[in-house]
């Protein structure tokens, strides 16, 4: 089956507090995001090698008015991602009804596959099924 790339969403609410010094220009934790989910689709023969990277450093999970989640959601509805990527439900968003929006209906109405890696929640293998209340607790 031939997959388009994945997107890769990143996202931190507080930036480190050394950002910026020392030619710093992006926090741990995002590197560490980042390294996490390029390992993931490294080592799957069931996803293409090929991502396009979003992130959101600085920004709030309480709401989805990011610029790199717009954007990303922006080439979802363009063809250019067929997979959203996230470490946790926690880095894609805090308000659990509207994780759930995306994960039942939205990602769905798009053609859309949804990976959570920490909390091995994969869309293709869970269709359907959004982890319920899961979702809800992390």
């Amino acid at each position: 089956m031939f997959r388009l790339a994945n997107g890769l969403y990143l996202r931190l609410s507080i930036a480190d507090g050394d950002l910026g010094k020392e030619n710093k220009d992006e926090s741990n934790s995002i590197d560490n995001q980042r390294s996490l989910l390029v390992n993931f689709i490294t080592d799957r023969e069931d996803m293409s090698d090929e991502y396009i990277e979003y992130v959101d450093d600085g920004y709030s999970g309480t709401n989805f008015d990011r610029p790199a989640f717009k954007k990303m959601i922006e080439d979802a509805k363009s063809g250019k991602i067929d997979t959203v990527i996230v470490k946790d439900f926690s880095r894609f968003g805090r308000d659990y009804l509207e994780v759930g929006n995306y994960l039942e209906f939205v990602f769905p109405a798009m053609g859309m596959r949804f990976i959570s890696v920490n909390d091995n929640y994969d869309s293709d293998r869970n269709f359907g099924v959004t982890g319920g209340m899961d979702v809800a607790y992390k």
